[in-house]
């Protein structure tokens, strides 16, 4: 039998979604995060949990409850993937443990991500940050250093995000 994560991938990708994140809860309570590049709309998450309704079904999974729900404009960066589409923009970055040579063993960075540098688990991201004096410092890591990542928008309500 085939993983329930690869099941959800497999079935969503072809209709134009991205697997952001699966989460099992308690009582049968199934998370499911979806995106894709030019958003989500109420309709597509509809789309999407009628679909995996019926080929969940089909596969033999049980659960209570299905949520399909957008990433939101705060969306989780889990995969390198998520650096390169969303470098230049806002983040906010909670590191595993603090970078050498931290005060404070500060391991919570807001900044802008860099491109990427090199491919697969070796690469390394980076993230532009203003220090206490407001100097402009590159923070630099490696995807097993994260923690928690999330993008940190600007909201602006007469134009949109950015």
């Amino acid at each position: 039998m085939t993983d329930f994560f690869s099941i959800v991938e497999q079935t969503i990708r072809p209709m134009g979604y991205e697997l952001v994140d699966l989460e099992r809860l308690a009582r049968g309570h199934v998370r499911i995060t979806i995106d894709k590049t030019s958003g989500i709309q109420i309709e597509d998450c509809e789309k999407v949990s009628r679909q995996l309704t019926q080929v969940l079904m089909i596969e033999g999974f049980n659960y209570e409850r299905l949520e399909v729900s957008s990433a939101g404009v705060d969306r989780p960066l889990k995969t390198l993937k998520d650096y390169v589409r969303f470098s230049g923009h806002l983040a906010v970055i909670k590191l595993r443990s603090p970078v050498a040579g931290s005060i404070g063993g500060r391991k919570t960075y807001t900044g802008t991500l860099s491109v990427p540098k090199g491919e697969g688990t070796d690469a390394v991201l980076g993230l532009e940050f203003e220090d206490k004096n407001g100097q402009l410092q590159l923070l630099e890591f490696v995807l097993s250093d994260v923690e928690k990542a999330h993008l940190n928008p600007t909201l602006d309500f007469k134009k949109g995000w950015k």
